[in-house]
């Protein structure tokens, strides 16, 4: 066999692509521009110091110089402070007592405690990770030991009786029970384990030169194996938490102490991107970023407890800390890799804030463009918000890349990731101004358990050009070169390599060309122009022109206004400085714009004011089609800089529909990357459009990545889109459906997916359809029938089907609570942020998924005019169950019956917004047990009378179809309450795949529940005045319950009126729901013998009053066919209660009794008692299983016991009942499941509510 050649030169250039961009040969040129003496901030999830290349710079100094987490993630609560120290010990907030180490010094005595939940601030992954570990390292060796055990037991047990041969006695029968229950338990153990994670203590102290703080991760409170650190400014100090996690954090102090912030990372995101920034590898050189001299302040945004999710809060304090951070150490350059799809950027809260820090603080912002292509205008905010003072990055992949990066058998022609995000903004607004290589091998976090990893997108290409913009400024400061934001903006846009094979949506001005840009840097440092940047507005209020004509549009006159704004100093808060700039601010320029289809002035001068013109645009010699063209202009004195300003323009010419509304191309050749967009405005009346793929020739196993999408005003580019991949068949048809919008522009844009070799025939075909109802979303009731009109747009099945899938009760807030936050909050100079809190409580009556919703705030972030809507959700102990923000559709918990708390957190300066919302409602939306199905009738007196349901029917082009719902039965919704809604979807097809795009959203709004008769013959006042003497007795206590039991027994006497006298009584004495009441395994009850024998005292009155004999009687009849049946039954089950209630408070009475008198087990009035009231009622019946509890306590019943006390948790869960349980679990020799209780005590049992 020959040899095969094999290539040992490893392309290791291409793992981290510089060369694309002249980055390479810049530095071999400028060896000491690679970004030393600049600082670049990284607003993303958090940059790993401990990383790989990220340790130091160039010159030595160390690399990552700041971390802060602005989410809020990692803040722990350490106002408790605690002077009082008892043989070097003090009780940490979780009740563990803490050994402090001799070695520490504490001038000031004060010792500040809090608890860290890690799990709140680990990565998604690594909580999984953490949690595998944990339960096969913790929990599996002590459990399948225990029920390994178990099992041994009852099989010995089952073979001793089985060869007796004999039927099991009283005694023999609760053994067995007792060893099933065992069994029982550690399954159910097993099926419900959740692992909350650790709790660790945190102490806080000052050691006369730097705040010090120690997580205590031994969770056994030794302080002195704890991770101890000072403050990340000062000592540049980092740790992991634990070895098993390598999670690296470091702390920093706030508000004098009364908030420590234990930073990590939200996921290893951040840590790549600044490796693409400014990795230094001084032994592998060819591994750098680009500026690898550069500095790095990491700011997180990305808020752990959401996924990583950005917060407003979490982005107006990463402004706050650079714009604080100025007064001692330049921050140059932010890079941005984060972003969402705003409604409009026009307005919000984070965009001014982003403006202020270009503008006064001098900062050049880079930011990621967008994953959301391949369609135009899907540019995220930012770089889409008021200012475009933004560099918004697309994503390039050159032919090295695809070889030596992705690793694909051979290279194609340089193009745009077909994902990457394409202008314009929907402002029209280029939004993308460079482009640049968007995929790397770099180092990412060390908790990934990896030392590199490939990722790709514009978050990746956006740190190339923050690491080149580094460079720039490094060279800059080393001539002594005077630069701005909006000069180096310039500079990057006016130097870009155009590259004609790529779009220019996709690539702005062209690809980063760092050379040329610097070039143009230092030849015109001293332009007028350097300081400005131009205001374009279009049309109004737009930074550009987006025109989407209709068909037949000949042309559109455009009027636009320039005005000039000038860079401004954070120290001069009058902009007293920039009085002379402005005043002396003029230039002329020539205006020019390569397409004919355009007509814009020759010239115009523009000084210190809003300078107005107009453009004119010829739609009718565009072809159809998207169309890009762009009116620059130059300074008349040199305009060899380039130009000055931009003005963008995107028209999408519509193609024309023939009658029937079909496209259809033939033979179309598909290439790597390869893209047709079909613009067309959509028929009145379509709904839904389908895109047919056939493959008709060329490589098997295409994918294409298929983008159809609808602007709306006002409203996000997701909020009509379908982007999928699609896989060709070679045998059978590909389609994709697609909701639809009537009389709006659609583009549908298809491309071959660029990293998918080889070449590809297909014909393919955009159908458009519709079935139309009257209305945008049905509002049903169930008052009236409900009335829908459908039209055709073609031949099309209907068939309506309505399901209603959730209710949707709104909630006023029980509590609201408004305070001006920290100094961590204030927006420099003075601007205090202030925070509102709403309490909002609420009950889940069968467990089901909830979503809370914010609806007045939802689906908004930098558009917000609010800073946060964070929300929290606890449950009845403050344990916290989920975490929520600005878009509900990414969260949704499973809640179990009971009671809750829901928590909102909203921000503003401007204390009145607040004030605003002191009573704003919330909605928390709860799935339905069972969808419902709402009947649909094609005739008017078929839905009144329950006729004939509507069947298929085929609609012709054109023709109307009516539809009537009828509304629900009452019996089909249990206890509506007034003002609650049902939602759901009503499908029009007949054809299941059509139905989500083809239908409208549906609300139900139902009727209050019918109100029965009371037939009941009494005399109703006075039975209402003593069932509110029996309803208020347990409330009482002391004399006024004393008084008020003696005035009911002298006034109620009947035997059963007694017995629900005295039976509440009992409940005011020795309360069933009163966990703290439970026994102790090793510990006598805190009671008196004489408090028992009163108990037992009550409790036979009531046994008394009560005909047992005929009571069990009626329970054993099958049937009562008696007129009176149903008032016979009240009247028993009430005595059955009060009979229940009774020996159960005995039954405790007579334990605690045996307790109190030092003896273990059962005597015969143990027994007795028992006896008696399984005759009623099962041992685990919710009201029962207090005394169950206490009864197999006092016998030695474990297994039993923790069976009882397990169901007890499943109906209100307490931290007395999981003592009880953990002592059960130790009376059972299992050490691990009591150690996994009382470690989750802390947690899921928490003093307080968590911060914001």
């Amino acid at each position: 066999m020959a040899d095969v050649p094999i290539d040992c030169d490893f392309p290791v250039w291409g793992l981290l692509p510089k060369k694309e961009t002249g980055v390479v040969a810049f530095l071999n040129k400028y060896p000491e521009y690679d970004g030393r003496d600049t600082i670049i901030a990284i607003l993303d999830s958090g940059v790993d110091p401990a990383a790989e290349g990220l340790q130091v710079t160039t010159t030595g100094e160390t690399k990552v110089i700041e971390r802060f987490d602005c989410s809020g993630a990692g803040d722990v609560d350490t106002s408790t402070i605690i002077r009082k120290v008892v043989d070097n010990c003090i009780t940490g907030v979780t009740g563990r007592k803490l050994k402090i180490p001799e070695t520490w010094n504490n001038p000031s005595g004060e010792w500040r405690t809090g608890v860290l939940y890690p799990f709140s601030i680990y990565p998604s992954k690594v909580k999984e990770r953490m949690q595998s570990y944990r339960k096969e390292h913790l929990w599996d060796p002590g459990y399948k030991k225990a029920f390994a055990e178990a099992s041994k037991q009852l099989q010995e047990f089952e073979n001793e009786i089985a060869s007796k041969g004999s039927s099991l006695n009283a005694e023999e029968k609760l053994q067995k029970e007792e060893l099933e229950a065992r069994i029982e338990v550690l399954q159910n153990a097993e099926k419900k384990f959740s692992d909350y994670g650790p709790t660790y203590d945190c102490v806080l102290y000052h050691d006369g030169k730097v705040w010090r703080a120690c997580i205590d991760t031994s969770e056994s409170g030794d302080l002195s194996s704890g991770v101890l650190l000072g403050e990340y400014s000062l000592t540049h100090e980092h740790r992991h938490l634990t070895p098993v996690d390598e999670l690296t954090v470091s702390i920093n102090v706030h508000d004098e102490g009364n908030t420590l912030e234990v930073v990590g990372m939200s996921s290893p995101h951040g840590t790549h991107v600044a490796a693409i920034a400014s990795g230094n590898f001084p032994d592998e050189p060819e591994k750098n970023g680009v500026a690898p001299g550069a500095k790095i302040v990491s700011l997180s945004i990305g808020d752990s407890r959401l996924g990583s999710m950005e917060t407003g809060t979490s982005l107006v304090r990463a402004c706050i800390k650079i714009m604080e951070l100025s007064k001692t150490k330049k921050i140059d350059v932010v890079n941005m890799s984060y972003g969402e799809h705003a409604h409009w950027s026009n307005a919000g809260r984070v965009g001014e804030l982003i403006n202020a820090v270009v503008s006064r603080y001098r900062v050049s912002w880079v930011v990621s463009g967008g994953n959301h292509g391949p369609a135009l205008a899907t540019v995220g905010a930012p770089p889409d918000i008021a200012h475009p003072v933004l560099i918004g990055v697309a994503a390039y992949v050159s032919p090295e890349m695809m070889v030596s990066t992705y690793s694909l058998r051979g290279a194609a022609p340089g193009c745009a990731f077909s994902w990457s995000s394409r202008g314009p903004c929907a402002d029209g607004a280029l939004g993308i101004s460079v482009c640049a290589p968007g995929g790397a091998i770099a180092s990412v976090s060390r908790f990934t358990l990896r030392n590199s990893q490939l990722m790709n997108g514009t978050s990746m290409a956006a740190p190339h050009v923050a690491g080149a913009v580094a460079a720039l400024v490094s060279g800059l400061k080393a001539k002594g070169l005077q630069y701005s934001p909006f000069s180096i903006k310039r500079g990057l846009e006016n130097s870009a390599t155009y590259l004609s094979s790529v779009e220019p949506w996709a690539q702005g001005c062209g690809l980063l060309n760092i050379q040329k840009a610097f070039d143009l840097l230092t030849t015109y440092h001293s332009e007028p122009e350097r300081d400005v940047t131009f205001s374009v507005q279009c049309m109004g209020n737009k930074k550009g022109i987006l025109l989407m004509p209709k068909n037949n549009e000949t042309y559109q006159e455009i009027p636009i206004t320039v005005e000039p704004q000038f860079l401004q100093d954070s120290d001069d808060e009058q902009n007293v400085g920039v009085i002379a700039a402005q005043i002396n601010f003029n230039m002329r320029l020539a205006l020019a714009c390569g397409a004919a289809w355009v007509c814009a002035p020759a010239h115009a001068e523009l000084s210190h004011a809003p300078r107005a013109l107009a453009l004119r645009v010829n739609l009718a010699a565009l072809p159809p089609g998207p169309h890009f063209a762009s009116v620059n202009a130059y300074d008349v004195r040199c305009i060899e800089k380039g130009p000055v300003l931009r003005v963008p323009i995107t028209v999408l010419q519509p193609q024309p529909l023939p009658a029937t509304p079909q496209l259809h191309e033939t033979d179309i050749t598909f290439r790597p990357a390869d893209m047709r967009r079909h613009i067309v405005v959509v028929p009145d009346r379509a709904t839904w459009g389908t895109l047919t793929i056939r493959y008709r020739g060329g490589e098997a196993g295409a994918r294409f990545l298929v983008h159809a999408m609808q602007l709306q005003p006002r409203r996000s580019c997701r909020a009509l889109d379908t982007n999928k991949m699609l896989a060709l068949d070679r045998d059978a048809p590909t389609q994709m459906h697609f909701r639809l919008v009537g009389g709006l522009t659609l583009e549908v844009a298809i491309t071959k997916y660029w990293a998918n070799a080889g070449e590809v025939q297909v014909d393919y075909t955009i159908d458009f359809n519709g079935l139309h109802p009257d209305c945008d979303a049905l509002h049903l009731s169930a008052t009236s029938l409900g009335c829908v009109h459908v039209t055709a747009l073609r031949t099309q099945d209907m068939l309506p089907s309505i399901t209603l899938k959730f209710i949707d009760p709104v909630y006023r807030p029980t509590e609201s609570k408004l305070s001006p936050l920290t100094a961590r909050d204030i927006i420099p100079p003075s601007r205090q942020i202030y925070q509102l809190i709403n309490t909002y409580t609420f009950t889940i009556t069968k467990a089901t998924e909830v979503s809370p919703l914010v609806p007045m705030l939802c689906e908004m972030l930098y558009e917000s005019e609010y800073e946060s809507q964070m929300w929290m959700l606890y449950n009845s102990s403050k344990h916290l169950l989920a975490v929520g923000d600005a878009y509900p559709s990414k969260y949704s918990i499973k809640l179990e019956k009971g009671e809750y708390t829901l928590r909102l957190n909203v921000r503003h300066d401007v204390r009145a917004q607040l004030e605003r919302l002191a009573d704003l409602p919330v909605v928390v939306q709860q799935r339905l047990p069972q969808p419902l199905a709402l009947d649909v009738y094609a005739e008017q007196h078929l839905a009144l009378t329950g006729g004939k349901k509507f069947s298929s029917v085929t609609l012709q082009s054109g023709a109307v179809q009516p539809f009537f719902v009828a509304p629900l039965p009452a019996d089909k919704i249990s206890r509506p309450t007034v003002g609650v809604t049902l939602s759901g979807w009503a499908g029009l097809s007949r054809d299941e795949a059509l139905r989500r795009v083809c239908g409208r959203a549906v609300r139900y709004t139902p009727c209050e529940a019918p109100r029965r008769r009371n037939d009941r013959d009494r005399d109703e006042y006075a039975d209402a005045y003593r069932d509110l003497v029996v309803n208020w007795l347990p409330k009482l206590e002391g004399e006024k319950l004393e008084q008020l039991y003696e005035e009911a027994c002298e006034r109620w006497t009947e035997p059963v009126a007694a017995a629900a006298i005295h039976t509440a009584y009992l409940q005011a004495l020795d309360s069933p729901t009163d966990h703290k009441k439970l026994p102790h395994a090793d510990k006598a009850p805190v009671v008196t013998v004489a408090w028992c024998e009163q108990l037992i005292a009550i409790a036979d009155k009531v046994i008394k009053a009560i005909d047992q004999e005929k009571l069990l009687a009626y329970i054993g009849m099958k049937n009562d066919t008696r007129p009176d049946a149903n008032k016979i039954k009240q009247e028993q089950e009430k005595q059955k209660g009060y009979l229940i209630e009774a020996l159960c408070r005995r039954g405790t009475a007579l334990c605690r009794l045996r307790a109190l008198a030092g003896g273990g087990g059962a005597n015969t009035k143990i027994t007795e008692n028992l006896n008696d009231l399984l005759q009623l009622a099962d041992i685990t019946d919710c009201k029962v299983i207090p005394y169950g509890i206490w009864h197999t306590f006092t016998v030695g019943q474990w297994g039993r016991a923790a069976k009882l006390l397990t169901r007890l948790l499943e109906e209100k869960p307490s931290k007395e009942a999981e003592i009880r349980l953990a002592e059960a679990y130790d009376q059972l020799g299992w050490e691990t499941l009591a150690k996994v209780i009382r470690a989750a005590l802390p947690i899921k049992y928490p003093a307080s509510y968590r911060k914001f």
